[in-house]
């Protein structure tokens, strides 16, 4: 019986024994890389026409920007993720407690319910007034502020409608105006709420802070803790 030969080198295919081990080949250019190529550049350049030392300059200088911008972006992302966590440490602190932030809406659990606010004014601004309104639109209350200066400045509803009765529970909508220099203006209007929890944004890569009556408020959007 003639014997079969396993010997396919003829054939142009190369075989691995089970224990071989196959180096993946790279396509990135590492530093040695780099400079090995230079060195061999160097050594078999023509000497009557070497290579111009501004050539030179630029291909080291563009290797190091590479390298450079390399290191940077891992030194962000370490920074980055730094930060994440000790948002995430401070916020987790917050819960139960009562947060200032930027809104137009908050949502009464209870008929009769007690709002507080506030108002920045960049200038000592007249008239200023509160307007509330339900989910249909209608004006449910009017609070007028009178003149203050500029700053900070607190406001109050006491969850009564221009009749003295209290509105019932659902959605209610802020404005603030004032006059300024003659003018008429509408201010960022900021409420008061209590934190009931705190999530991590996936989309945003920010933390979200679930607060009573005003939804889910950025962390760093809230303008004043207690």
């Amino acid at each position: 019986m003639a014997e079969v030969s396993s010997d396919y080198s003829g054939l142009g295919v190369t075989t691995y024994s089970p224990n071989t081990t196959v180096k993946e080949k790279s396509d990135k250019l590492g530093q040695a890389d780099f400079l090995k190529l230079m060195t061999t550049q160097l050594t078999n350049q023509d000497p009557l026409e070497p290579m111009e030392n501004g050539d030179f300059l630029g291909q080291m200088a563009q290797f190091s920007t590479v390298t450079g911008i390399e290191s940077l972006t891992k030194e962000f992302n370490t920074l980055s993720l730094s930060l994440n966590q000790s948002q995430a440490l401070q916020a987790a602190t917050l819960v139960s407690k009562n947060v200032l932030a930027p809104a137009t809406k908050t949502t009464l659990s209870d008929a009769g319910q007690a709002v507080s606010g506030a108002v920045d004014l960049p200038a000592s601004t007249s008239n200023v007034t509160v307007n509330i309104t339900d989910a249909s639109g209608q004006l449910v209350r009017s609070i007028s502020l009178g003149s203050l200066s500029a700053g900070l400045q607190e406001f109050g509803w006491d969850g009564l409608n221009s009749s003295g009765t209290a509105v019932p529970a659902g959605a209610y909508s802020f404005q603030i105006t004032g006059q300024t220099d003659g003018k008429t203006e509408v201010f960022e209007t900021l409420l008061n709420g209590q934190v009931k929890n705190v999530a991590y944004d996936s989309v945003s890569g920010g933390l979200k802070l679930n607060v009573q009556g005003l939804g889910n408020v950025s962390f760093s959007d809230i303008y004043r803790i207690g």
